[in-house]
């Protein structure tokens, strides 16, 4: 009621032409209208209270209550927005830094993907290299037995002696003839594994390349990277990769030099089996004749 009654103080003197108070006496000024203007009121109210009506009283309220200006609220800013702190440069260097960082660590985490993958295809290597190897030991038991037929074959024709008729030095002889051709197909199987394995280590060597390109990259990236990034986690980074190149070096020489050694030995026995098979049946169809 004290502000409304200054309001209406302030606008009665408005519109009895004395204009805005000013000055130091400005406050004294505006209680001693407040003052004036209550003790007015107060006498109306007096005089006109009891032939005033409770419509009446609630009609003075609004009436009293309109001359009070609103506050506009369209250009007032919410309080969060006044509230919102600012980021530092050193906080936008240390997002920036985390950022980079994230993606550096999934490089990695997709580099040593591509490792265990490399790792097993080197397994799978392995394994046809052991696969060749057995086929060598096989080949070695058959020529071995191979040897023995013969040296029994020597036996029985010394203590036989020529008796034998020329129907039986042919079955022998194509006996010898058929296990010839057994050695050939099996030969030529040989070296049908032989090209497969030597395009399977073309086809590892390709993606070794494409590996290490993608490590160029990496090391690229953590150059980039090494201004933000710090000293500890770039040399652990860089260890790694140097001892992923050197295992791919490994891998690549062993893979290389096992299965180069292995498909020249059983190329090597399996030419010798041939010619002492072509040997052999020459030597028969001579003494048959």
């Amino acid at each position: 009621m004290e502000f409304s009654t200054v309001v209406e103080a302030l606008t009665g003197f408005r519109c009895l032409g004395f204009g805005e108070p000013s000055g130091d006496n400005y406050k004294k000024k505006v209680k001693e209208i407040s003052k004036a203007w209550n003790q007015v009121h107060r006498m109306k109210r007096i005089a006109v209270g009891s032939m005033t009506t409770p419509e009446y009283g609630e009609w003075q309220r609004k009436r009293i209550n309109d001359n009070i200006p609103e506050l506009n609220l369209e250009g007032v800013r919410p309080m969060e927005k006044y509230l919102q702190v600012i980021p530092s440069e050193l906080e936008i260097i240390k997002q920036d830094f985390e950022k980079k960082n994230l993606e550096l660590e999934k490089k990695i985490e997709r580099l040593e993907e591509e490792k265990m993958h490399l790792r097993l295809d080197v397994d799978v290597q392995k394994l046809e290299a052991e696969k060749l190897k057995k086929g060598k030991n096989k080949v070695e038991e058959d020529l071995d037995s191979l040897k023995t037929d013969y040296k029994r074959l020597r036996v029985s024709m010394r203590t036989t002696g020529v008796g034998k008729t020329s129907e039986q030095w042919r079955r022998e002889i194509q006996e010898e003839r058929n296990k010839v051709d057994r050695w050939e197909r099996k030969s030529r199987k040989a070296q049908v594994q032989k090209e497969t394995l030597e395009r399977q280590v073309l086809e590892t060597q390709n993606y070794q390349a494409d590996l290490k390109a993608r490590i160029t990259e990496l090391e690229r990236s953590l150059v980039a990277y090494r201004i933000r990034n710090s000293v500890v986690e770039l040399k652990a980074s860089l260890c790694k990769i140097e001892e992923m190149e050197k295992r791919i070096e490994e891998l690549e020489d062993y893979i290389m030099g096992e299965a180069v050694a292995q498909i020249w030995e059983v190329a090597d026995h399996l030419q010798a089996m041939v010619i002492q098979a072509d040997v052999l049946s020459i030597k028969y169809e001579l003494e048959s004749d």
